[in-house]
C-alpha cells in the first residue's frame, strides 16, 4: 500500500497550481493533506477531488485556517475526528482525523506552530503533550498504524539546515526535540530516518523567504511514524520535493508498506 502525507499550504491554491495532476502521478492508496484551510463551500464550484477516491475533509471552524483532509481508495471502514484533549475537545482548528482502512490505522495530524506568539508556543506545547498520551494505546494494537502529518518539529541537527542559528526557533527548541526522542522511546518509528539512516540531510519544507529552495535550506517537519507491525512491512519512503513545491512549500512524503 502507498501512503501520502502532504501540507498542502492551503487547498484552492494547490488546486490552481495543478495539484489534480499530481494526485494522479501518486498512485497513492491513503492520502493525508494538511493545512488545507477551506470549508467545503469554499472549493472551486468546478473542481471535485479526485476520482476513485472517498475524502473526510475536517476543516477548521475559523475559514482559511489549518484544517486536514484525508482521501482514501477504496474508502473507510471508519473515520473519527479529534483527540478529546482538554486545550480543544471539539478540534475546531482541525488538526486530527483517525480513520481505519480494513485492519490498517490511519493518524492524520497537523501539529500547532509555536513561531507566532508565544501563547501559541504554550499552546503547542500542551497540545504534544495531549497528542502523545492520545497516542499511545495505539502502540498496544498488533495491526499496522501509521502516523502522519505536519508535526513542526525538526528533531535532530540531520534534520534542519542550520542547527546553531536555530537553537531558539519554535520547531527546534530542545525541549520540543526531548519530545521527540520521548515520542520515540514510547515505541513510535520514524520511518524515513529508519529508512535512510543518519547523516543524511533531506528536507520537507523551504521557507519562501531569502532563496531557502534554491540554497536548499529546509526543515524536516513532515513525518510517517509507524508502530512495529507496520515499521516491519516497510519498502520504500522518500520525499518527493521535484513536481511537489511546484504546488506546496512542502514536499510530499511517501511511503510504501508491503501490506
Amino acid at each position: 500500500m502507498r501512503f501520502v502525507s502532504w501540507n498542502v499550504n492551503g487547498i484552492r491554491a494547490a488546486i490552481r497550481k495543478g495539484i489534480d495532476g499530481y494526485f494522479s502521478s501518486l498512485d497513492a492508496d491513503i492520502i493525508m493533506l494538511q493545512e488545507v484551510r477551506a470549508l467545503p463551500e469554499q472549493l472551486p464550484k468546478d473542481w471535485n477531488w479526485p476520482e476513485g477516491y472517498a475524502l473526510h475533509l475536517h476543516p477548521a471552524e475559523k475559514k482559511g485556517y489549518s484544517g486536514v483532509a484525508t482521501l482514501a481508495r477504496p474508502g473507510f471502514d471508519s473515520v473519527e475526528t479529534g483527540m478529546g484533549g482538554s486545550l480543544d475537545k471539539g478540534d475546531t482548528e482541525g488538526r486530527v482525523i483517525v480513520s481505519q482502512h480494513g485492519d490498517v490505522t490511519c493518524v492524520n495530524t497537523y501539529l500547532p506552530s509555536g513561531s507566532n506568539k508565544e501563547e501559541r508556543q504554550r499552546f503547542k506545547e500542551g497540545w504534544m503533550e495531549e497528542w502523545r498520551a492520545f497516542l499511545k494505546p495505539l502502540l498496544e494494537l498488533d495491526t499496522p498504524v501509521i502516523v502522519c502529518g505536519d508535526l513542526n518539529i525538526a528533531h535532530t541537527e540531520d534534520d534542519i539546515w542550520n542547527p546553531k542559528g536555530n537553537a531558539r526557533s519554535s520547531g527546534f527548541l530542545p525541549h520540543e526535540r526531548a519530545w521527540f526522542s520521548e515520542l520515540l522511546n514510547d515505541g513510535w518509528i520514524d520511518a524515513f530516518r529508519h529508512h535512510v539512516g543518519e547523516g543524511e540531510k533531506i528536507y520537507s519544507w523551504w521557507s519562501n523567504r531569502g532563496q531557502a529552495r534554491a540554497l536548499n535550506r529546509g526543515w524536516r517537519i513532515d513525518y510517517f511514524l509507524l508502530n512495529k507491525v507496520a515499521a516491519d512491512c516497510l519498502t520504500d519512503v522518500r520525499i518527493e520535493r521535484q513536481g511537489g513545491l511546484d504546488v506546496s512549500d512542502h514536499a510530499p512524503v511517501i511511503l510504501d508498506l508491503a501490506l
